[in-house]
């Protein structure tokens, strides 16, 4: 048996009915030319003869003496952990979300390993689905995306064994020297423990005073308690909607390029202008800034398992109607973010969220987390493979992550990228958020109108030109020189092209001064 690690043993012990406590992986591929009717079910027939799970996937948590360890299951059913779905016809995306959202509400039972496949068959054109949810406390956003990729193979004719049964690569292991006295070894092991003291305290200690202090103004800076209360940050129930969509990663790439952004900018600034539709939308949305958590990875190259992550705190400007204002306020901030964190060590960086996560059970305890948020949501950029992958043949076309929403935390946006394209992925409390279809629309907006004020055109459906009325027929005079065009000014600010339901509620019942 091993002991749960601390960062890892957090997910267990926060866990209940209605916040599960797992992470997925929503997977579509395309089969192979000429392949048979029976090829979804082939494939999970053969996955059925791999009865033996390696670890992670055989460690079932276990509570001795008043401490959580992993120890290996000694009766594992590999019939409790897989299942074969299809959905029902005509099979549209959206019957897929509704199925994911079902599956993801689920909790995990601690009596097995902490996981679940699931290949649901009937998309259009024969393609299929595999849904793999693994508790958090195996695993995290970075690992798991790192396990699906290495599970998967770079040429069609290549079998692997399925993600339960594959020999992952173990990091390296530092050389034991067996003849190396008990003494030594002793005073070796209170020397890193001393080493280790020194840098988590200081991160513990900056972490404290980020909560207790106020943000310098102009700095862009956010510190926890800064966010502002939303419908977002509210206790949730077990229900679940789920909705992803894919975007081209290269015009993310040319809109960071031409605003001096990343690309991790560019989606914050996305999720940022359709968080701001939807809350106008219901007519709540907050004079302050929303606060986004970004989640930082802190593994090693050769790291392996486990939680090993750190977070930003970035304002998503949500305050500011102008869509390049808003992306510049994000820049500013993730930069001011980014130069605190650079000034810590990895260990620092992991400490310096233990406050933060101390602070953050007696508010919701107590419900002042619905008053005084944290922050009010996650947003994840999770890096994925970038060569075509292929399952027994089949090819790889979308991958989308599922995440985590919690009590007043009830909407998580995670994104990772597959070849040329991000994937994001928007899972909520039902209740939170009804209509999360909606975010879809209003991201596609938002990349729409960046375009539009940094690219100076806008992405519209071609229009019929009409034609021109003689000179006669008009009843002004053109002023434009023959062959030459008259230029045209700037907007000083570009309004979105589809205007929010309450944008046009408010300009109806705006009052109207009556002539004097």
């Amino acid at each position: 048996m091993n002991l749960v690690a601390p960062a890892d043993l957090m997910f267990l012990l926060l866990e209940n009915s209605h916040s599960p406590m797992h992470v997925a992986g929503l997977s579509i591929y395309t089969p192979p030319e000429n392949a048979s009717q029976t090829f979804v079910a082939d494939l999970v027939t053969r996955w059925k003869t791999y009865r033996k799970a390696r670890p992670p996937f055989n460690r079932r948590p276990a509570l001795h003496m008043g401490l959580w360890f992993w120890e290996e299951d000694p009766q594992f059913d590999l019939d409790c952990h897989i299942q074969h779905l299809a959905l029902p016809k005509p099979g549209r995306m959206s019957d897929l979300c509704d199925m994911v959202a079902r599956l993801h509400g689920n909790l995990l039972d601690r009596h097995r390993p902490l996981w679940e496949a699931c290949i649901i068959e009937g998309l259009p054109g024969g393609r299929f689905a595999c849904y793999v949810k693994i508790h958090h406390a195996l695993v995290d956003g970075i690992t798991g995306s790192r396990m699906m990729a290495q599970n998967l193979s770079s040429s069609p004719d290549e079998q692997k064994a399925p993600i339960w049964a594959y020999q992952f690569p173990q990091p390296p292991q530092p050389h034991e020297d067996h003849s190396e006295q008990l003494h030594t070894r002793l005073a070796s092991e209170i020397g890193a423990a001393l080493s280790t003291g020194k840098e988590v305290i200081p991160g513990i200690l900056s972490g404290v005073w980020d909560i207790l202090r106020p943000a310098p103004a102009g700095t862009g800076e956010v510190l926890p308690l800064q966010a502002p209360a939303t419908p977002l940050n509210v206790a949730i129930s077990n229900l679940r909607s789920f909705a992803a969509q894919p975007f081209s990663l290269q015009r993310l790439k040319k809109l960071g390029h031409a605003a001096g952004a990343t690309v991790n900018d560019i989606a914050l600034a996305m999720c940022a202008g359709a968080l701001r539709k939807y809350l106008l939308s219901q007519h709540k949305l907050p004079k302050r800034s929303l606060t986004a958590m970004v989640p930082v990875s802190l593994h090693a190259e050769d790291a392996h398992g486990g939680n090993q992550i750190g977070l930003l705190l970035a304002s998503l400007a949500t305050n500011i109607a102008n869509p390049r204002k808003r992306l510049e306020t994000i820049v500013k901030s993730t930069q001011a973010a980014k130069q605190h964190l650079q000034t810590m060590s990895r260990l620092e960086k992991w400490a310096y969220i233990v406050p933060m996560v101390a602070l953050a059970a007696p508010l919701m305890v107590t419900g002042d987390a619905r008053r005084h948020p944290l922050f009010n949501v996650i947003i994840s950029n999770v890096p994925g493979p970038t060569a075509t992958l292929y399952l027994d043949g089949a090819r790889l076309d979308e991958v989308y992550p599922v995440s985590i929403p919690a009590d007043y935390l009830g909407l998580n946006i995670t994104i990772t990228g597959y070849g040329d394209t991000l994937g994001f992925g928007y899972i909520a409390c039902r209740r939170v958020m009804p209509a999360l279809q909606h975010l879809l629309d209003y991201t596609d907006e938002s990349l729409i109108e960046l375009e539009h004020v940094l690219l100076d055109k806008l992405v519209r459906p071609a229009r019929p030109v009409r034609a021109a009325k003689p000179a006669a027929e008009r009843n002004i005079t053109s002023r434009v020189t023959p062959g030459k065009t008259k230029p045209r000014k700037p907007a000083k600010e570009i309004a979105s092209p589809i205007n929010s339901q309450a944008e046009q509620a408010q300009k109806k019942m705006a009052p109207r001064r009556s002539p004097k």
